[in-house]
């Protein structure tokens, strides 16, 4: 009798901070916090409106380097109310799109959020970690970027 045991799949170590990418949003080299105190994603973004079932927003402000001034449209997204890191619940929109790390392609759902006055525009929560990475707090920009900015199909 052979038994076949199915082998997980391998994690991958992940530092405190790691440079990400969101293709879909042409986003590249973005400086995220992992947090496992966040359970979900959180990015930075302004000037949010909703109109007639569209929603708009610009990603990141006009201080960082990666700003710029496009702005960003979807139909699919919702609302939800997230605990802030002051422990205060508010109301943020929602949305699903790719986020880069290293060579992995994760689709997650990202709630959006003014994060101006935050250190790193970017916080990467627990959803997106479980069953893909440990975190290894000791560590810094553990996982080698691999920028698709001027790559096709990468």
């Amino acid at each position: 009798m052979i038994l076949i045991m199915n082998t997980p799949k391998q994690k991958q170590t992940i530092g405190r901070r790691e440079v990400i990418d969101f293709p879909s949003l042409g986003l590249y080299g973005i400086v995220a916090k992992v947090d496992t105190g966040a359970y979900t994603t959180a990015l930075h973004c302004h000037d949010i409106r909703e109109e007639k079932g569209v929603f708009y927003f610009k990603l990141l402000d006009p201080s960082h380097p990666e700003y710029n001034e496009q702005e960003q449209k979807f139909t699919e997204f919702f609302q939800k109310e997230i605990k802030n890191s002051f422990g205060e619940v508010e109301k943020r929109y929602i949305i699903k799109t790719t986020i880069k790390i290293g060579r992995k392609r994760i689709k997650s759902v990202i709630s959006l959020t003014h994060r101006g006055n935050m250190r790193y525009p970017v916080l990467i929560g627990r959803k997106l970690l479980k069953n893909r990475f440990i975190v290894d707090v000791s560590l810094l920009n553990n996982i080698p970027p691999v920028s698709t900015k001027n790559k096709k199909n990468s």
